[in-house]
């Protein structure tokens, strides 16, 4: 008589351990001093302008998200516990680029405008707002594609970041390192969520 496959514990928590302390460790990384010498130089050949629009386009950008968020959470507020600490962490992202968050009708899908217990909109910073495409459509109707539609769009803009980076100086760099490796972490941990 064959016997059955030894039970898998479930590994989700351990996982997400591991994730958030890895992002904290790149954050951490990112955030050092600089005592090399070299970076100075590098800041200098970089223009003003190109730093001000990789910011406001990265703030753009993390708005956009805020607003897939809301949408999926809006057509399936059952994924609150999953979704709403993400959702927070790209809020917090939207501020530390400087970015404004607004809570108007065309850029949430939330009839109140916002998730319950999320920050209400408050200039922090000019960025300009995310491109129309950036504006979410309708969130699928099942929760699983709404994860995996959600997955996608964070892996896409992790990625892209993550190209962008030779291009800026230090300061800027890192931070979008960091949040490009918060973006990664994110998508995994919806994926997870489809299974």
């Amino acid at each position: 008589m064959p016997f059955p496959p030894p039970s898998r514990a479930p590994s989700g928590p351990r996982r997400r351990s591991l994730l958030t302390a890895a992002a904290g460790a790149a954050l951490l990384a990112g955030c050092s001093s600089g005592e090399d010498g070299g970076e100075g130089a590098a800041d200098a050949s970089v223009s003003p302008a190109v730093t001000e629009r990789a910011r406001a386009r990265a703030a753009a950008d993390s708005e956009g998200l805020v607003a897939r968020y809301d949408a999926v959470l809006a057509v399936h507020p059952g994924l609150t516990g999953l979704l709403g600490p993400l959702r927070a962490e790209v809020v917090r992202h939207v501020d530390a680029f400087g970015g404004v968050r607004s809570t108007s009708p065309s850029r949430s899908a939330s009839p109140t405008g916002s998730p319950p217990g999320s920050p209400t909109g408050s200039p922090t910073g000019s960025a300009s707002a995310p491109p129309a495409s950036a504006v979410p459509s309708p969130a699928p109707v099942l929760e699983k594609d709404a994860l995996a539609q959600l997955a996608a769009a964070e892996r896409t803009l992790a990625d892209r970041r993550a190209a962008e980076l030779a291009g800026l100086p230090g300061e800027q760099a890192r931070l979008l390192a960091s949040v490009a490796a918060a973006g990664a972490a994110h998508a995994y941990l919806l994926t997870e969520g489809t299974r």
